[in-house]
């Protein structure tokens, strides 16, 4: 297998892996000006005509006005009146809700890809969960700049993890810290870089995740991540970490055998970029954990993590591909964003690393995980756990944007409601951000990201999907941009997949690995 080839899989063993396959790249500023200002920025838009959704209670306002100026809403009103000059954008029957997060996504690709997907299906900002290269911050200012149209981006740091590393720092950027002092290095380091926050994973030990956030705190810099194995869920949250990503270490923490469970958990023993056998070794002790599931134990962690506003995300759309993996394959309707490199590569992924060597008594566990971790979810909400609507775009056959709408499904079958599904996907991210005066509400004064949907996601979540105009800080990306948007990046994904098939070669042409 070639380097380039286990890159790839190293990435998408963890959910990073590359949509629309190939190296990040480039293109000069200048190129995206002229595709921003055909959108357009008129001096003032009116929406008419349209419900808006009020995210927070699960209100539905009818026959309103909607007045964007600039990048802002100025007016949301039954009975506005509509100034002259404006453009009416007359939408009956239509529903406008705040513009959607993912708040956990891996761009990998070009920026012709993953900024123009996930616009174009309504996600006007994302929280990018590692930076797998310096790149991306580049993206992300020049979005800031409005010279790339693309979702506003709040940017992790490397991954900091500890020594051994569950992932090989030849093929990821990973800062591996062995104590204290090294912890305090790898922050100060990821600040100059121009990191928005401080990613931390599953290897930290105690002593230098404790370093680590006493020096975040210094840098002004929060703490999002992994729950490290070996520092309990509790101390997680008190100690200040913002969020905990998955339900790994959030699952163990609830047993009524919790000391056996982080008995287990210490004895994990991995060597660098192991990643795959520390999977192996938490399958037997989620497994445990999740059939000793203790009420008093769920209400005493779940208490911490709401008291202190730990954020939770999920990301049901991982867990449901590595706990079923004989039922994970791609949309046949979003297949053509996918180039043929990753393909090949998604499918190798799940044949060899996901569904290889298992016994029938794993497969049907795994099964039973997935319910559990549905059930899971549904406690979290129950226990008014803030959550986080978040997918790791980047797992097999994880398409950006498009995952985040499986998202909001998936939480609506576990148990939520559609009003909490969208909050954890719009107003939640606003407050865990410190952007609730700009984001997270169709309001007066708000930056005007918005989507017009033709459907009522209140009454059926996947209305969602049914997107007829997105607004992103005031301009209109008209049903007609839109398709625009998505028919350039099929292109760029056509034009991605011929250059790795010629630099490929071999009989197919398509990168695939050997049988």
């Amino acid at each position: 297998m070639n380097s380039s080839r286990r890159q790839f899989l190293a990435r998408t063993a963890a959910g990073a892996a590359v949509v629309a396959g190939g190296a990040f790249a480039s293109t000069p500023a200048s190129a995206f000006v002229k595709p921003l200002a055909a959108i357009g920025t008129t001096r003032i838009t009116a929406l008419t005509g349209v419900t808006v959704i009020d995210v927070a209670n699960g209100r539905r306002h009818r026959h309103q006005t909607v007045l964007i100026s600039g990048d802002r809403i100025i007016g949301v009103g039954r009975h506005l009146p509509v100034p002259r000059g404006a453009v009416e954008l007359h939408l009956p029957g239509k529903f406008v809700i705040p513009g959607l997060a993912d708040m956990h996504l891996h761009s990998l690709g070009d920026e012709r890809v993953t900024p123009q997907l996930c616009l174009a299906n309504g996600v006007t900002m994302v929280r990018e969960m590692a930076a797998p290269d310096p790149v991306v911050y580049d993206w992300r200012d020049r979005i800031e700049a409005g010279t790339l149209l693309g979702p506003r981006m709040i940017v992790a740091s490397q991954i900091i993890d500890g020594d051994p590393t569950l992932w090989d720092p030849n093929l990821l950027h990973v800062l591996v810290v062995q104590d204290e002092a090294s912890a305090r290095a790898a922050v100060r380091q990821v600040k100059k870089e121009g990191a928005d926050f401080v990613k931390v994973y599953s290897r930290l030990g105690p002593a230098a995740y404790r370093a680590l956030l006493d020096e975040a705190r210094r840098q002004q810099l929060t703490v999002h991540g992994h729950g490290p194995d070996q520092v309990s869920v509790k101390e997680v949250s008190n100690a200040g970490q913002r969020s905990i990503e998955h339900i790994h270490a959030l699952a163990v923490a609830v047993s009524s055998r919790e000391s056996e469970v982080r008995r287990m958990m210490q004895a994990i023993s991995v060597r660098t970029g192991d990643y795959n056998s520390w999977f192996r070794q938490m399958h037997p002790i989620e497994w445990l954990a999740a059939n000793t599931f203790s009420r008093s134990r769920a209400a005493d962690v779940f208490g911490t993590l709401r008291r202190n506003r730990t954020r939770v995300t999920p990301t049901l759309t991982m867990h449901n591909v590595l706990d079923l993996p004989d039922h994970t394959a791609p949309d046949p309707a979003t297949l053509k964003y996918l180039s043929a490199d990753s393909l090949g590569t998604f499918e190798y992924v799940i044949e060899q690393l996901y569904k290889a060597n298992r016994s029938p008594e794993e497969i049907s566990r795994q099964r039973q995980m997935w319910e559990y971790r549905q059930r899971f979810v549904r406690e979290l909400f129950a226990h008014g756990v803030p959550v986080l609507a978040g997918t790791d775009t980047g797992t097999p056959y994880m398409v950006p944007g498009f995952a985040l709408h499986d998202e909001l499904e998936l939480l609506v079958k576990a148990g939520a409601t559609t009003q909490q599904a969208l909050y954890s996907a719009t107003a939640e991210p606003a407050r865990f951000l410190g952007m609730s005066a700009d984001l997270g509400s169709v309001e007066s004064r708000k930056i005007a990201d918005l989507v017009v949907l033709d459907g009522d996601p209140l009454r059926d979540i996947t209305n969602t999907r049914r997107i007829h105009t997105v607004v992103t800080r005031g301009r209109i990306i008209s049903p007609a941009v839109r398709d625009r948007m998505l028919a350039d990046v099929e292109a760029a994904v056509k034009s991605t997949s011929t250059a790795a098939g010629l630099a490929a070669g071999g009989c197919c042409g398509t990168g695939r690995p050997g049988h």
